[in-house]
């Protein structure tokens, strides 16, 4: 699989694992502060070919991305859910198979500033994403289902609308996520 935007990672290691899984070029931010210099660089790589943003599905790989998009428009992004990407010490990229790493390739999707609004948060308390005891879960089997990483209610919200993922759709996938898991128990 060729990708022809610039991967934007956190480390070596995750450049490593990305070449042997697909062939890509990436850039390192080698750490969570991003220097104005570093901002500059992405935003002429974004201008010219494109990026996506492919980092740790942690705090500081959270924290990387939610910088980028403050300062780079229309950024794509792959997510990787935590659980496939992890040993029993350590959460990265690099410890996804690969496999997994191309499944997060093939569902990018791109933030976008001026997105109409198809689902709204009222919506999202009304399908129980927000204010039950097992929101929290909702929302994470949503986010794994639709390759969006974990979220809370107003990421998971906004992600929705980026996407135009409306209640409708929602619904199913609700509905699809009872019944897997009330088959699962019988």
């Amino acid at each position: 699989m060729k990708i022809k935007e610039i991967i934007i990672v956190e480390g070596k290691n995750d450049t490593n694992k990305l070449k042997q899984c697909v062939d890509c070029e990436t850039i390192e931010t080698n750490g969570t502060h991003l220097s104005k210099q570093k901002l500059k660089l992405l935003q002429e790589v974004n201008a010219r070919v494109g990026i996506i943003v492919f980092t740790d599905p942690d705090t500081p790989g959270n924290h990387i991305r939610n910088r980028i998009n403050e300062v780079i428009p229309n950024v794509k992004h792959a997510f990787i859910k935590r659980s496939l990407a992890k040993t029993s010490k350590k959460i990265g990229v690099e410890h996804a198979s690969k496999a997994d790493i191309i499944a997060s390739l093939e569902h990018v999707i791109t933030y976008q500033t001026d997105v109409k609004e198809v689902i709204s948060l009222n919506d999202m308390m009304y399908l129980g994403l927000n204010g039950r005891e097992d929101s929290a879960a909702l929302r994470e089997a949503i986010g794994d289902l639709l390759f969006l990483g974990k979220c809370n209610v107003k990421t998971l919200w906004k992600r929705l609308n980026i996407l135009q993922i409306d209640k409708k759709k929602v619904e199913k996938l609700i509905e699809g996520i009872y019944e897997s898991s009330n088959s699962d128990t019988e």
